[in-house]
């Protein structure tokens, strides 16, 4: 089952988990309430898992990849960490299968606050257009992980501040009505 809950503000390592103090655990329904889909599947059947194919099937994820991130693995390493950890948005939704190793997804709540989301083995999730949010690494300083799109893949990321983006105005608005 997903594991998040609400950051502390210290700007140390951001690889930890940053959990803060009294902890404040986040559950499925409120992440749901941001538009943030979860999924546990079994990643050691991900090329045949039936389960997988159904939820690209209905949500119309027809481009897919597999990346390795890790200092071995990934060119520019360090400049890449530094981006993907660069608070930004996308105009589609982000969707991540993690099929080994392990990191964090932060997203900003309705408050502007900071939740971090653990992903290991087996988690997928499903950002929304719109959402300011960010990704590291855990200490393992490694994952491997499925990228899916509706149709051909866009890598733009439009870094805060970019609430004058059409996909955060729609973003909003879907708060708004949650709200």
């Amino acid at each position: 089952m997903v594991q998040a809950w609400y950051m502390d503000a210290s700007a140390d390592d951001p690889r930890r988990p940053h959990r803060a103090e009294p902890a404040r655990p986040v559950g499925l329904e409120q992440l749901r309430r941001l538009g943030v889909l979860y999924w546990k599947l079994d990643a050691d059947k991900y090329e045949n898992d039936p389960e997988l194919e159904k939820i690209r099937k209905e949500r119309n994820y027809s481009w897919m990849d597999i990346v390795t991130i890790s200092r071995e693995k990934l060119p520019d390493y360090e400049e890449k960490i530094k981006m993907f950890y660069t608070e930004h948005l996308h105009l589609d939704e982000e969707i991540r299968y993690v099929l080994d190793g392990s990191g964090y997804f932060d997203v900003r709540d309705a408050e502007d606050r900071w939740i971090r989301i653990a992903m290991e083995k087996g988690d997928m999730i499903t950002l929304p257009a719109g959402i300011y949010h960010r990704f590291t690494l855990d200490k393992q300083n490694y994952v491997k992980a499925m990228r899916l799109f509706v149709g051909e893949p866009v890598w733009t990321a439009h870094n805060r501040p970019a609430d004058h983006v059409e996909a955060r105005g729609q973003y909003l608005t879907f708060l708004a009505q949650r709200a």
